[in-house]
């Protein structure tokens, strides 16, 4: 099934989510680049999101609902998802519910059991965090293996991650199906409206600031290089805000080597981030697996990548699906600081290099559209149904 004709026939899909625009990550532009691409082609799509302050909202292709809730995973504002979607349940009930991470499955894992409730087609799509989670607990694995059960589709953005769920969820296993991910569709490739630092390589992160994102481990890594090659770098983070005094311990030890220039950008809009990757030469996400949450892919190597720059990363989870090894960046074994810095200083010495990887990177982020995901998402829902 493709094209407008077939997808106008197909019936409205409510995407019903607690993460999207304005927040940020990789999560939130998943849900709003599917969401684009399904109206695109010819899909009547409506989204239901969390709550936005005033003024946040674009002109959006696609119907737009908010509701009363902040977008947490917490009880409250499952119980408010649970209570929007009963009043609703006549005209979700005929129509496909696709539900493109973990918030909004914790409520309909409970909803699921009321037969006047379902939806007439269900699609799910997993990143690979909540997988871990929805396992560890016996009763939540139970009722997501339920809600599996009931699902048309599965998808999962990366093979790594399809794994780890058919690991878990063994009932997913006729049903599930990947839906790469790509740059964002609004992605500008600006040429940068100032110079780079004068004599400077920076290298930049870009993600929110947690341990599992690896920013401090990038600094150390930095920071074990010879003085001389130290002094040559800047390292720029753009990052919403930390918990637990993440932020607090990356700044300390930005602080104990200040001949290595470190910035804190803080949460950009678009616009300015584009002018930021534009003066960068080299991006670095060194993720790490973080009690249970771990990188399933990573679109914000994509993003790097559509920008030209070479990335250096950890080889966890599904990054090596985002990231090619020689190819588009640098790839280390994680907890491995000397290799770490190796990497850095091997791109630092190596323009020519930089610049090889960079033009690679353009070409493989181009590699996927996101209405191809889109289509298999909901075209392949009505052969199943």
């Amino acid at each position: 099934m493709n094209g407008p004709a077939s997808a106008a026939s197909f019936g409205p899909v409510y995407l019903i989510t607690h993460e999207f625009y304005p927040m940020r990550g990789g999560i939130a532009t998943f849900t709003e680049e599917i969401a684009k691409a399904s109206a695109s082609l010819g899909y009547d799509v409506e989204v239901w999101a969390q709550s936005a302050p005033p003024g946040a909202e674009k002109a959006w292709p696609f119907k737009m609902r908010r509701l009363p809730l902040k977008g947490s995973h917490g009880l409250m504002c499952q119980l408010r998802l649970a209570r929007e979607l009963v009043a609703a349940r006549r005209q979700l009930r005929q129509a496909t519910v696709y539900l493109p991470e973990p918030g909004p499955m914790l409520t309909m894992m409970l909803l699921q059991f009321f037969k006047a409730f379902r939806p007439k087609r269900l699609v799910l799509t997993f990143h690979g965090s909540e997988i871990l989670k929805f396992a560890r607990s016996p009763f939540r694995r139970w009722l997501g293996r339920q809600l599996i059960r009931r699902a048309t589709r599965v998808s999962t953005l990366s093979t790594y991650t399809q794994e780890l769920l058919l690991a878990h969820f063994p009932e997913a296993a006729n049903k599930a199906f990947l839906t790469p991910g790509a740059p964002r569709s609004d992605l500008a490739v600006v040429a940068p409206p100032l110079a780079r630092p004068a004599n400077k390589i920076v290298v930049l992160t870009v993600g929110r600031l947690h341990p599992r994102k690896g920013q401090l481990l990038t600094l150390q890594s930095l920071q074990m290089l010879p003085f001389d090659v130290r002094s040559r770098i800047e390292y720029w983070m753009v990052s919403g805000q930390s918990k637990g005094g993440y932020e607090e311990t990356v700044k300390a030890t930005a602080a104990a080597h200040p001949e290595l220039s470190v910035r804190f950008f803080g949460n950009l809009p678009d616009d300015e981030l584009e002018q930021v990757y534009a003066r960068a030469d080299i991006f670095a996400m060194t993720s790490v697996n973080h009690g249970n949450s771990i990188e399933g892919f990573g679109l914000v190597y994509l993003e790097a990548a559509a920008h030209g720059l070479p990335v250096v990363a950890h080889d966890v989870g599904g990054v090596s699906e985002a990231v090619l090894d020689g190819r588009t960046g640098l790839l280390v074994p994680p907890h491995r600081p000397a290799q770490l810095a190796a990497a850095f200083e091997k791109l630092i010495h190596d323009e020519a290099l930089r610049r090889s990887l960079g033009a690679a990177g353009r070409e493989w982020a181009r590699r996927t559209r996101w209405e191809e995901s889109a289509s298999a998402l909901f075209g392949s829902a009505q052969t199943a149904a």
